[in-house]
């Protein structure tokens, strides 16, 4: 890759898992009550057709990872699950109580902090009871994040039972001075021992999270990861860029220095080799920073332009609302997006209180709309069409002044009312999608808030 264009293009930028991004919503005109008419008209428009998505956060670790830029909360006390799965239930109630009808479940993922840092039985009751109060989509898919250190195969059973097919492993890198660096010491024997299990249970989809320019890291390392890698062939890979947001509260990345960290040529470099290796032994790439093998339903939504983008990243098939329950959780209603409480003890005061934990918010206009849809057809399918005056190019005629700079270093090309993204570009779909971000433009911060594009 031209460094030229590294350190053009190397600057800080969000990685739309939403638009707006969330430093940008409108909190001040947001309110609890706009939040829940949103997401009751969004149920009433596609919970029959399509269904919704529910995602679980379950914040707890027993120890602290130094890389990690997720809300948790550390401890060793497993009594804490109890307390948790009872509020997380009663927040579903709450939310049952504003649709106002059966939902019907199409995706559900439990995310973290560690999900199987709880029990397998304490799981089975939260889904157990979970899914008494719904329907099952016809294609559904639930999925989780394990830890190779603790997921056991009592975990790895009883999800299954419970209709998980799908499971991801946080493997980061195999070099011990690395995984030293980030408080994450992981044997490749761990991965392996949850990977072959998982398989012989009946996983259908295994994958395993990489990433590259973190602490120490060099380009051997990449490379000997993904030959490991390629032993257990995983059906899914996210290889994706070590985020550095230390300013962040709560954030746990400390126990190394700034410059500890590779060189934004480097760290580009890390990923483009990582990426010719993870080709060469049959992955695809899919979207930004997920490979897949042809046999994995996430190759399978690109073929067929299903692929979508929220908060839980990459998803085969698309709902229009989204539940976060749990701290921390982020909920998506197509018009609208709220975020849940930081705080456990907060939480649990306002569902006991019959309140949804809900703190933070943006309801989309207009405006808001047509950008997302733009930037979410770049990030699934590296292209965007002006063809439909729901979506008119007139409208955004700075947007256009900077897709042309994009042109001029030949990272996307225009064809009539449609621009796609070249593969020289893809590495860039962030400063890409940037050019549409006229929130951001609007208002530059005036401190650092998004990790580094490269």
């Amino acid at each position: 890759m031209c460094n030229a264009l590294v350190n053009k293009y190397n600057v800080a930028g969000p990685r739309y898992t939403s638009y707006p991004t969330v430093p940008y919503w409108d909190m001040d005109s947001f309110s609890l009550h706009q939040w829940k008419d949103s997401l009751k008209r969004s149920f009433d428009e596609s919970n029959t057709a399509e269904g919704l998505s529910l995602y679980i956060h379950l914040p707890f670790c027993e120890r602290l990872c130094t890389f990690c830029g997720c809300h948790k909360r550390i401890t060793k006390r497993h009594d804490v699950e109890s307390p948790y799965i009872k509020a997380v239930l009663n927040e579903w109630e709450l939310y049952l109580n504003l649709l106002g009808a059966k939902p019907v479940i199409k995706e559900l993922h439990l995310g973290g902090g560690t999900p199987t840092f709880f029990s397998p039985e304490n799981l089975r009751f939260l889904i157990s009871e979970l899914l008494k109060t719904a329907t099952l989509a016809e294609a559904y898919e639930f999925s989780f994040e394990g830890h190779p250190n603790n997921t056991t195969v009592e975990h790895l059973h009883v999800l299954y039972d419970l209709g998980f097919r799908r499971v991801s492993f946080g493997v980061q890198d195999y070099n011990l001075k690395v995984q030293k660096a980030i408080n994450r010491i992981q044997p490749f024997e761990n991965v392996k021992r949850v990977t072959d299990l998982a398989r012989k249970i009946g996983y259908t989809s295994v994958g395993h999270d990489i990433i590259f320019g973190l602490p120490f890291q060099t380009e051997t390392d990449v490379i000997e990861t993904i030959s490991k890698t390629e032993t257990l062939m995983p059906d899914r890979i996210a290889f994706y860029s070590y985020a550095h947001v230390p300013w962040i509260k709560g954030n746990g990345q400390r126990g190394f220095k700034d410059e500890d960290l590779p060189s934004g040529e480097s760290k580009r470099q890390q990923y483009e080799t990582g990426k010719l290796l993870l080709e060469k032994i049959g992955y695809t790439e899919i979207g930004m920073d997920h490979f897949a093998l042809k046999s994995d339903s996430l190759y399978k939504a690109m073929e067929t332009e299903t692929l979508h983008r929220n908060f839980m990243g990459y998803t085969a098939s698309k709902t229009q609302a989204m539940i976060g329950l749990g701290v921390s959780s982020i909920s998506d209603s197509w018009y609208g997006f709220a975020q849940n409480v930081k705080s456990v003890e907060e939480y649990y005061h306002l569902v006991s209180q019959g309140i949804i934990p809900v703190y933070r918010g943006h309801i989309l206009n207009v405006e808001d709309l047509k950008i997302r849809k733009h930037i979410l057809n770049l990030m699934c399918n590296f292209n965007t069409s002006w063809q439909n005056a729901e979506m008119d190019f007139e409208e955004l005629p700075d947007v256009l002044i900077k897709l042309k700079e994009f042109e001029q270093d030949n990272l996307l090309e225009f064809l009539n009312k449609e621009i796609t993204v070249t593969e020289k570009g893809k590495p860039f779909i962030r400063n890409i999608c940037m050019a549409f971000d006229l929130l951001l433009q609007r208002k530059k911060p005036e401190t650092q808030l998004f990790s580094m594009t490269i």
